[in-house]
């Protein structure tokens, strides 16, 4: 079985999120979401969340490529988690392109095409306006 795992916040869960979740499910057959926590998001991001980690966590839950969500508490913990549940690729945004190449050594690393339409910082942009 080859497993996949990506991080994010998915405040606000849109299509893009959907989109990225369905193309990551795509290159295996397990996918692994790790959130980040409401504490991780404001303590080392300086980001407050719409959403608390629970509600995110119980709303990516119910996207049908997904098969386990784990909560993201550092930075750090990327190289254990991908040896505790033996995850074959490592998968992000392209706008991360080139900043967990250092995971190479433990998996592949793959950087997607966002959807270049949507964001959650554009959805709260234009709930301002």
């Amino acid at each position: 079985m080859k497993k996949i795992i990506t991080y994010g916040t998915y405040d606000l869960l849109h299509y893009g999120h959907v989109n990225l979740l369905r193309r990551a499910k795509e290159l295996g057959d397990y996918l692994i979401v790790a959130i980040s926590t409401d504490d991780f998001n404001w303590n080392e991001k300086q980001k407050k969340c719409y959403f608390p980690y629970e509600d995110r966590k119980r709303l990516v839950e119910a996207v049908r490529y997904v098969d386990l969500v784990i909560p993201e508490k550092a930075w750090n913990q990327k190289v254990s988690d991908i040896k505790e549940f033996k995850v074959d690729t490592f998968v992000m945004g392209d706008d991360w392109e080139g900043k967990f190449d250092f995971l190479r050594e433990y998996c592949e690393v793959v950087y997607l095409p966002r959807t270049p339409e949507i964001s959650t910082t554009q959805i709260k942009k234009d709930l301002k306006e």
